[in-house]
């Protein structure tokens, strides 16, 4: 079996990683439009071999789309000729563009998942081995792709590991965009209005676990958070409304001197994490 990693930044090489793990028998191939990537792709292990072009790559038996979702969407098109029998996974936080740029011809050789997995962390270094381990993949309109894929897909996230979730693409978008990206819009702003008010001396000597946690990913790489702002735009612009009524009701509360509603609220708030547990 061979299988072919198309970007080896955190989430394919760490998938790399586990695969290998899980899969000594298989090959697998890489492939970075960054060749300092690829280098170190190659030193720590994430990959077997590098693929000296797309051509090698469309010949393995699983392709898996590591890329920002905008990406996803150009190398999909270059694909409509690989085997019946490959399986091509993306991992974009973005489903419903993707869903509907694959072309029909390999339509039964793609898997759409979303492994709701991360770090704020990027780049071949960043990659590490656990990161899949008793995780969400959500697998949408799984009945779409080919029975053959399917069982590929099922057996390669079953044995790393990870819990699967079935649902549709544009279901997934909007929970994705309340749950994963608003918080990222949220985190950047933060950083922003803290950067824009306060001196670096200050940061650094006041700055708490609180702040260092709602801050932590704004250091995401701003051009994969870009595309996936953009083709989630509705559904995020959805998410931060709903939040602006949240923070609007904190701040009136606050001005007014209600503090026995302002803490009713917060308690509120405190409920989440017993969803969470």
């Amino acid at each position: 079996m061979k299988i072919g990693i198309i970007g080896l930044g955190l989430m394919g090489g760490s998938l790399g990683i586990t695969l290998k793990t899980h899969f000594p028998d298989y090959e697998f191939i890489g492939l970075d439009h960054n060749q300092t990537h690829c280098t170190q792709a190659l030193e720590l292990g994430l990959v077997d071999t590098i693929a000296d072009s797309m051509e090698s790559i469309k010949k393995c038996d699983v392709i898996i789309l590591s890329i920002p979702v905008d990406g996803i969407i150009a190398v999909l098109q270059t694909l409509t000729d690989v085997s019946p029998h490959c399986t091509i996974i993306d991992l974009g936080s973005t489903k419903a563009k993707i869903v509907a740029s694959v072309p029909l011809v390999i339509r039964q050789n793609f898997v759409a998942a979303h492994p709701m997995t991360g770090t704020e962390k990027f780049g071949p270094t960043a990659a590490f081995g656990e990161l899949y381990q008793n995780k969400v993949t959500v697998l949408c309109d799984f009945e779409k792709s080919g029975e053959h894929q399917q069982k590929v897909t099922l057996k390669l996230f079953k044995t790393i590991g990870m819990k699967l979730v079935f649902m549709g693409a544009t279901e997934h978008d909007r929970h994705a965009a309340f749950i994963s990206h608003m918080p990222h819009a949220l985190s950047y702003a933060i950083a922003n209005a803290v950067m824009t008010q306060e001196d670096p001396r200050s940061i650094i000597a006041l700055a708490g676990g609180g702040f260092r946690d709602m801050s932590r990913i704004a250091k995401s790489s701003p051009s994969m958070w870009e595309d996936i702002f953009r083709q989630n735009k509705t559904n995020l612009l959805i998410a931060i409304d709903h939040f602006n009524i949240e923070l609007q009701k904190c701040q009136k509360m606050v001005e007014d001197e209600e503090w026995d509603a302002l803490n009713s609220w917060m308690d509120d708030a405190n409920k989440l994490h017993d969803v969470l547990k």
